[in-house]
C-alpha cells in the first residue's frame, strides 16, 4: 500500500482559562471549567452543527500545539520515545507511550470527552459551541468534532490500569474568602477543583515553596505542604490581593 501524509487543517480553536500547560487537568472532565470552541473559516458554518444539540458530550481531536516534536532522526523520521514516565506514578515508573495518554508522542494528537452547554451565536465569532470540562490550553486547534454515544463509547467495566487508581487523589484547598470574592464567581468553582487536583508536577513536590499558576486571566500563588494547599495570594487586574 502506497504512504501518503495527511495534512491535517484545524476547524476551529480553544478558547479556555489555561494559559499556561501549568494546572491543565491531567483528564477531561476532572474540573468543570468553561470553554468554548471558536470555528475558523471556512468551518464557521451553522449548518455543519445541524443536530449536535442533540448530544450531551462531543469528543474533541486536537494538537498538542506546545509539545510539537520537530527533531527528526538521520533517516528523516520523527525522532520519538517508546516509554514515558507518568507522573501519577512518581515519575520513576516507565509505561509503554502507547499504554498512556502523555502528550510526548510519535504524533502531536490528543482525545478529549467534553459536555456540550449550548451554541450561541457571535456578531464576530459566528457560532460558538460552549462546552464543559476541557482539559486544553487556550489557543489548542481543534482537527475534528465527533459526538459521543453512551452505548457504543462507556465501558463502565474496563480497566483503567494505573490512570483508575489515582483518579479520585485530591489533596485539601484552603482559600481564603478575601482572595476568592476575587475571582470571578462563574470560575470559582473550577479553580477550586484543578487546585484539589494538585497542579504540581511529580518532580516540582518542594514543602513551602511558592508557585504561581496563570488561570482565567489571573495569577494564582499558592504553597503546599502535608498534602494541604493554601492560596497565598491572586493577582488580578494589575493588582496583587495578600
Amino acid at each position: 500500500m502506497k504512504e501518503h501524509e495527511i495534512r491535517l487543517i484545524p476547524i476551529g480553536h480553544i478558547r479556555s482559562p489555561y494559559q499556561e500547560k501549568f494546572g491543565i487537568p491531567r483528564q477531561a472532565g476532572l474540573a468543570d471549567v468553561a470553554a468554548e470552541i471558536v470555528f475558523d473559516e471556512p468551518f464557521r458554518v451553522r449548518e455543519a452543527l445541524r443536530g449536535i444539540e442533540e448530544y450531551s458530550y462531543l469528543w474533541l481531536i486536537w494538537g498538542f500545539s506546545e509539545n510539537f516534536r520537530e527533531e527528526t532522526d538521520p533517516d528523516g523520521t520523527v525522532s520519538w520515545a517508546p516509554t514515558v514516565r507518568p507522573p501519577r506514578l512518581g515519575g520513576s515508573v516507565r509505561k509503554g507511550v502507547f499504554a498512556t495518554r502523555s502528550p510526548n508522542r510519535p504524533n502531536p494528537i490528543g482525545l478529549s470527552s467534553v459536555r456540550l452547554t449550548g451554541l450561541r451565536e457571535d456578531p464576530e465569532k459566528g457560532v460558538v459551541l460552549e462546552i464543559s470540562g476541557a482539559d486544553l490550553l487556550d489557543g489548542t486547534p481543534v482537527y475534528d468534532i465527533k459526538p459521543y454515544i453512551p452505548y457504543t463509547d462507556s465501558h463502565p467495566e474496563a480497566a483503567g490500569s494505573f490512570a483508575e487508581r489515582h483518579a479520585r487523589d485530591r489533596i485539601q484547598v484552603v482559600f481564603p474568602e478575601e482572595m476568592l470574592c476575587q475571582v470571578p464567581e462563574t470560575l470559582q468553582k473550577g479553580l477550586l477543583e484543578v487546585l484539589g487536583q494538585d497542579p504540581r508536577g511529580a518532580y516540582e513536590k518542594n514543602p513551602g515553596y511558592e508557585y504561581g499558576m496563570a488561570f482565567g486571566g489571573m495569577d494564582i500563588r499558592f504553597t503546599v505542604e502535608d498534602d494541604i494547599l493554601t492560596v497565598i495570594g491572586v493577582t488580578t487586574d494589575g493588582e496583587h490581593i495578600k
